[in-house]
């Protein structure tokens, strides 16, 4: 499958989705000249709004020098570039603490997506409608008063809404994890929101402990976000019905939830696909907060707030009302985390999708997860999706948990009607480690049609490398793998896998 070339070669170098106007800048505007004291005690984020209410004005620069800024909610304005310069820290106010607020979350159609992901105002940085902006510089966000709370939807379907391997918690664990509405009023729990807008750039600077999402950006077009350092307590850039939109050369670390993710939710109240996406060049883990920025990679941290290990991951979805078309993950690491998840479950179409030269190394769930499912978290009338050219080349993943080979599992109803595999070595557990049973093996898999997507939904799999059900078309072309684990399941099992072609491969399906 070709993606047209085309779709990426507006986003291709720095500072091309910005108009030569802007990047010349014609005023200059500090923080510190509109009352900013930079000292970490005072709130220093009405100076930070005066300054780019005057830069919005004529079309300027907002300088954030070094020091430690103080701040509730800062309101982007069209036309400006912010620039932290080396040393300046912006540090999320705590209400509880400081005596002040963030804006209120505004209205929104919020039935069918969480809280987070229906409100923006709520936040560190926003901005609604922005053309040409850019934040940017080697300073740092730090989250430290936003909270990484946020209440579910309102869907009142509970099959689906949360992952199976949250069955076992309590009704008092699972408020800890999502307070009610009203407990909101006044948090921020975003680092950066961005609704709708276009000829946006984030490029450059750190974030650290970035609430529920670090970056959340809905309905935005143009957006290019590179060489950003994310070290959250949740979501690290979270993209959602996006168009025309570069991610590359970005590092995050998400050991509670997904590292880069894409997904196409009602947040706008329609469904709009996400479409033109490129993930390149990024580094995506699950090492203990904090341990990337401080560069101690620390592994100490087994298990997410879901009970399944750590996240860390590149995935789309699981909101997939609009879908996805056109996407490329390419030349990106994994490490400490869960695998390449490819998922839609609310009526929306993924196709086009093309994930090449990955390497991944300490993979806590499936390497590569694609599922098509049954959830419809939508108004009457969401029928089904589906998946259609879905391309896997040149991917090396090591250290897999062995419980989870790749996996691809479509509906009896509507298959996933193609995916390729092509130059994907996979390496399975440790020496000596406990693999699949016989029993496992022998297991029949339940279909979890309408549950939540996730590798682990179907428990241990009757295979240790590959597993495939209910997909038309399945091509693998010189697939290797391998487990150091005492293994008694077979490497590749197949089930109405209507038309699979394996050639150059010494592994053979069992196909049921």
């Amino acid at each position: 499958m070709d993606m047209p070339r085309r779709l990426f070669s507006g986003l291709c170098l720095t500072g091309a989705l910005m108009p030569q106007s802007l990047l010349a800048a014609e005023g200059r505007f500090d923080v510190r000249h509109f009352g900013a004291k930079g000292d970490g005690a005072t709130i220093d984020s009405p100076a930070f709004n005066a300054a780019i209410a005057e830069a919005a004005r004529v079309g300027g620069t907002v300088l954030v020098p070094a020091g430690r800024y103080l701040c509730f909610s800062i309101r982007l304005q069209s036309r400006i570039r912010l620039v932290f310069e080396r040393g300046a820290t912006i540090v999320a106010a705590d209400p509880a603490l400081h005596g002040g607020s963030y804006d209120l979350p505004e209205p929104a159609p919020g039935l069918y997506q969480d809280f987070g992901h229906s409100h923006w105002r709520n936040s560190l940085i926003w901005g609604e409608d922005l053309e040409d902006v850019s934040v940017e510089g080697p300073g740092l966000i730090h989250g430290l008063g936003l909270t990484r709370d946020g209440p579910g939807a309102r869907w009142k379907a509970q099959t689906g809404e949360r992952p199976l391997s949250m069955q076992g918690m309590s009704e008092r664990q699972i408020a800890d994890l999502e307070p009610a509405v009203a407990a909101m009023q006044g948090l921020g729990n975003k680092a950066i929101a961005l609704k709708r807008g276009r000829n946006i750039r984030l490029s450059g600077f750190s974030v650290l402990k970035g609430g529920h999402f670090a970056i959340l950006a809905t309905g935005t077009s143009a957006l290019l976000i590179e060489n950003l350092t994310i070290d959250t307590d949740r979501d690290g850039i979270d993209l959602d019905s996006v168009r025309d939109t570069l991610v590359r050369g970005c590092k995050v670390n998400s050991p509670n939830d997904d590292g880069i993710v894409l997904k196409s939710s009602l947040a706008l109240g329609e469904p709009i696909a996400a479409e033109n996406v490129m993930i390149r060049d990024c580094a995506v883990s699950g090492y203990d907060l904090g341990t990337l920025i401080d560069g101690t990679r620390r592994k100490t941290q087994q298990f997410a707030p879901d009970r399944d290990r750590v996240t860390g991951r590149i995935k789309l979805g699981t909101e997939s009302n609009g879908g996805y078309r056109n996407v490329v993950v390419q030349d990106c690491t994994f490490t400490h985390c869960r695998g390449l998840a490819l998922e839609t479950v609310d009526g929306g179409v993924m196709e086009n999708i093309v994930a090449s030269r990955l390497v991944m190394r300490d993979v806590t769930t499936a390497p590569l997860f694609v599922r098509l499912g049954d959830r419809r978290r939508g108004p009457d009338g969401t029928g089904i999706g589906a998946v259609r050219r879905v391309v896997f080349s040149e991917i090396d993943a090591r250290g897999i948990d062995p419980r989870f080979p790749a996996a691809f599992a479509g509906l009896a109803e509507r298959p996933i009607e193609s995916i390729v595999l092509r130059d994907v070595h996979l390496v399975y557990g440790t020496r000596g480690m406990a693999g699949g049973t016989a029993e496992d093996a022998a297991r029949p898999v339940p279909d979890h049609a309408n549950a939540y997507p996730e590798p682990s939904m179907f428990g241990v799999l009757p295979a240790w490398a590959l597993w495939a059900r209910h997909v038309e078309q399945l091509s693998v072309d010189r697939f290797s793998a391998e487990t150091l684990a005492n293994e008694a399941r077979p490497p590749i099992h197949l089930e109405n896998v209507a038309f699979p072609r394996f050639s150059r491969t010494p592994l053979r399906p069992n196909d049921d």
